[in-house]
């Protein structure tokens, strides 16, 4: 059983997320073979693609088409084969139709909607898990990009890859853009942050997160381990 977390080149984050996915793959103990895969051909035998991405949308995606092959890889083995597919990040938001960062780019329109920039709003802010303290202060601008801890909501507690996750669950974000679907359906969790960000959406075989699961410690580790025995 081969999990293939995709090299193009583009996502410092490579590295951390290898070791995430072959912890819970161990933890699962059900023989996933886990590696980093740089060629279309390392794609196309991938039983679970995980598609990881840090940093510009543009950047993320000129290294992902600059790999000969590699789009068309991918497309064979998550839309023709139905291979289960994870993507973190810059990986999610590469599932939408179009990214308003820094000028206007396609993203693979799996997914439809936009990603756009996230706009809290000036207010009071919102209390921490244990209602103990209020972030931002009353009148304090919100800080962008969104970084570091925030709860899950859940829209759509019953999907697979979120089972056993708890409503509430802390998970770790660094970004200041997000994919917000078309469809509503689409959405499978979110986030207050000033206002709604777009934490999670999928559709068929097609799981995206904003936040990061490699650096979610407990909570991510689950969801990986959740979508490596997920079988759409």
């Amino acid at each position: 059983m081969n999990v293939v977390v995709v090299d193009y080149g583009g996502g410092g984050n490579l590295h951390s997320m290898v070791k995430a996915v072959a912890r819970a793959a161990g933890e699962l103990g059900q023989g996933h073979v886990v590696r980093a895969g740089q060629a279309p051909e390392d794609v196309a035998g991938a039983d679970w693609i995980v598609l990881p991405g840090q940093g510009a949308f543009a950047d993320c995606r000129r290294a992902f088409y600059g790999r000969a092959g590699m789009i068309e890889a991918l497309t064979e083995a998550v839309v023709t084969r139905g291979r289960p597919f994870l993507g973190t990040c810059i990986g999610k938001q590469l599932l939408g139709t179009v990214s308003y960062e820094m000028g206007e780019h396609t993203g693979f329109g799996w997914i439809p909607g936009k990603v756009v920039k996230i706009a809290p709003q000036t207010g009071a802010g919102v209390a921490t898990a244990n209602g103990a303290t209020v972030w931002p202060p009353a009148g304090r601008p919100w800080w962008i990009p969104h970084y570091g801890w925030n709860d899950l909501r859940l829209a759509a507690p019953a999907h697979p890859v979120f089972r056993g996750v708890a409503a509430g669950a802390h998970v770790y974000f660094v970004h200041s853009y997000h994919l917000v679907p078309d469809d509503p359906a689409h959405l499978l969790a979110d986030v207050d942050y000033g206002g709604q960000v777009i934490a999670a959406i999928g559709r068929d075989n097609l799981v995206g997160t904003q936040f990061h699961p490699e650096k979610s410690q407990t909570v991510g580790l689950r969801l990986l381990a959740n979508f490596l025995a997920w079988r759409p």
